[in-house]
């Protein structure tokens, strides 16, 4: 299913349906931004605000963007903040949306939908300051392998949304493209257990 109409259709059962990615990428987020405080945040994917809570603890500023009206209308319903803007914007255009320079880039659960790594993150480079951070929580290449993607059910049944196969090299060799530095990468696994295929992949990069 194409990816605007999917999570306008996904948004009113999104925070309610079992959800285990959801659930651990927005863990792993937590993990990963711990000890980390900035002044200015763009949230890439903000969805229904399950992760801009959060955020908004870590930044001054956070700007929210999704692909979804959907989504949005549920995270301004949940989030009443005078330091965070939601937007509404396909982040495969040009990012007119812009008007600030940024400490940290998040993308939770989105690369998977983008095809052409190496434009986002010629964007995202452009967009943030000399030692800014990326955070990327993403579904695991090797679920991804196992044929698993995002979905979900409905009256008329499964969606199953258009998704696109990284490699672990195809997210570190386009961030390394446009001027970052791998500082961390982490996995995580369904109930801890590593001795199953771990559901969450998560990078972070630091622009030098």
């Amino acid at each position: 299913m194409e990816v605007q109409q999917a999570y306008n259709s996904w948004a009113d059962q999104y925070d309610t349906n079992q959800n285990k990615t959801r659930d651990l990428e927005a863990i792993s987020l937590r993990t990963a931004l711990a000890d980390i405080q900035v002044d200015n945040c763009l949230e890439i994917g903000c969805g229904t605000g399950k992760n801009t809570a959060f955020l908004l603890t870590k930044a001054k500023q956070v700007t929210a963007v999704d692909f979804s009206e959907e989504m949005l209308a549920k995270a301004r319903q949940k989030i009443n903040a005078d330091n965070v803007q939601f937007i509404q914007a396909d982040i495969t255009n040009e990012w007119t949306f812009i008007t600030k320079q940024y400490d940290l880039v998040t993308f939770s659960l989105v690369l998977e939908h983008i095809e052409n790594l190496e434009e986002i993150f010629k964007k995202v480079s452009a967009v943030l300051q000399p030692n800014g951070l990326v955070y990327v929580g993403e579904l695991h290449p090797f679920k991804q392998y196992t044929g698993t993607k995002a979905r979900f059910d409905t009256a008329a049944g499964q969606q199953i949304l258009t998704c696109f196969n990284h490699h672990v090299s195809d997210f570190t060799t386009a961030a390394k493209q446009h001027g970052f530095e791998i500082m961390d990468i982490a996995e995580y696994f369904d109930d801890g257990d590593k001795t199953t295929i771990p559901r969450i992949l998560t990078l972070l990069f630091r622009k030098k």
